[in-house]
């Protein structure tokens, strides 16, 4: 069953909080261990049901194109015309029979891994090696003896019953019989595979996808089966041999492939969790730093109008991190929605000099008028940073709002260096924004007079001048002589 994420709709949930009945997806849960599938719930701090890919894979009837794909890429296709081609080398004796048996086994084996493969997540077919090492081959065995007891489960309900109890029962094992090759290729175990319950349970559970599945399998071995005879009736007996095989061994890998992604589809359902393991590896979540579980906080409360708690967790961020240019950011946004001007008289220091060095002036602007409303005589304390925010006014076209930062600078900041260019500034804004020349020229008489150790005031008669002909004032003349 497909379950999005509660705060983010569209998104696939990879947790469930049982507590909480509450689903989350991957955003919400950065610092949760999707290896190890343990996590614990943002709000009750239980722990967490891990739901793998079971919301987010596709459904197995858009995904035919795939499983006509799946035999062809390497590993399968070695695989197959090993098992194909090298019987038609062998000696006609006993060790061609013994050679024939083996590779034989090797398919089998092969066919079966494809399945439990699939169900874990690998959309890839398994390596070469699985097919001819390792344990495993007594799958062949195990299936044998599915399919004896299935047929003495069936000859005995026709003596219990007659021959209507048997027919039932035939028609039971037909159609149990996909279900019944999946549990015992994830159980290894031929008691689970032939319990009338058991499948029974497993295709209830899978539901009506269950016989979609079953009319497509049908297809593919009525397709198996006219593309053998095609073989055997156009071609050569030389040719028609391996080319059946090919065939036969091929929509057998198609199928297998398909039962598996059934039970990958359905792991909810079936009571167990996997992901999809074919992309790049994850880093690992040990490493994952606490800033995105702070952004996943965060949405999650601001979501669910937790505003008092958003801003705390920001505040708790910015006292181990005073100039974090993200959380100031985020800090900024949420004060000035919430219109709180006693948190943004406390923070605006910080605050001013973030978005001084995002350059935004209207943002500033915005600022100072709140501030002017939490305080009416709002001044800065720090001369550098009072002309930092007012060149940023100046540039955004505020120039009545860059004027009040520099006001009385000479008196606040008699020793500081940067009294020359704060009222170069205020001359500036004066003359080019405000057109007015003559406190322009009275700002910049003012630096000639009291700075004149600054290297400003080499270029203050060029602005006195342009000021007296009513001349837009130019900043600083750019130099290219190298001190001493």
């Amino acid at each position: 069953m497909k379950h999005d994420c509660h705060y983010h709709p569209g998104e696939p949930a990879k947790w469930h909080c049982g507590e909480c009945q509450i689903y989350y997806c991957t955003q919400c849960m950065p610092d949760a261990g999707d290896r190890a599938r343990q996590g614990q719930c943002p709000h009750c701090s239980k722990i967490m049901r891990y739901l793998g890919a079971a919301t987010e894979v596709v459904p197995f009837w858009q995904r035919i194109g795939a499983f006509f794909r799946y035999p062809f890429h390497t590993d399968p296709l070695i695989v197959i015309a090993i098992c194909t081609l090298v019987p038609i080398l062998a000696p006609n004796n006993l060790v061609g029979g013994l050679v024939w048996l083996v590779l034989a086994l090797a398919l089998f084996k092969y066919t079966y891994a494809v399945i439990n493969h699939t169900a874990e997540g690998h959309l890839k077919p398994p390596p070469l090696a699985m097919a001819f090492t390792g344990s495993g081959f007594s799958i062949v065995v195990l299936q044998l003896l599915v399919f004896v007891v299935m047929g003495a489960l069936v000859f005995a309900s026709g003596m219990l019953g007659g021959p209507i109890l048997m027919f039932l029962a035939l028609a039971f094992v037909v159609l149990a019989l996909p279900a019944s090759i999946m549990v015992l290729a994830m159980e290894r175990a031929v008691g689970p595979a032939v319990n009338p319950l058991n499948l029974a349970v497993l295709m209830s559970r899978i539901g009506s996808p269950y016989f979609v599945l079953y009319g497509y399998l049908i297809l593919l071995i009525a397709a198996s089966g006219a593309a053998q005879d095609f073989a055997v009736t156009h071609f050569p007996l030389w040719a028609a041999q391996p080319l059946a095989g090919f065939l036969n061994s091929t929509f057998m890998l198609m199928l297998f492939h398909m039962l598996g992604y059934l039970l990958f589809q359905y792991q909810e359902e079936l009571g167990f969790a996997s992901d999809i393991q074919d992309d790049e590896p994850e880093a690992d979540n040990s490493l994952r730093n606490r800033s995105s579980r702070l952004d996943a906080d965060l949405d999650m409360n601001l979501k669910d109008g937790n505003y008092d708690r958003a801003q705390t967790l920001l505040k708790e961020a910015l006292k181990r991190d005073q100039n974090d240019p993200v959380r100031l950011g985020q800090l900024y946004k949420l004060l000035t929605a919430r219109h709180d001007t006693t948190e943004l008289y406390r923070y605006h220091p910080r605050l001013m000099a973030w978005l001084v060095a995002q350059h935004d002036g209207d943002g500033l602007n915005r600022l100072l008028k709140q501030l002017l409303v939490a305080e009416p005589a709002f001044q800065l304390d720090d001369p550098a940073l009072a002309v930092q925010s007012a060149e940023t006014l100046y540039r955004a076209g505020h120039c009545k709002a860059a004027l009040r930062l520099v006001q009385d600078f000479h008196k606040r900041f008699p020793d500081s260096d940067q009294l020359a260019p704060a009222y170069l500034l205020a001359a500036r804004a004066l003359a080019n924004g405000l057109q007015q020349w003559d406190k322009a020229k009275a700002f910049l008489m003012f630096i000639k007079k009291r700075c004149t150790s600054h290297p400003i005031h080499q270029q203050i008669d060029t602005w006195l001048e342009q000021a007296e002909q009513h001349q837009p004032l130019k900043g600083p003349r750019a130099t290219f002589q190298v001190p001493d």
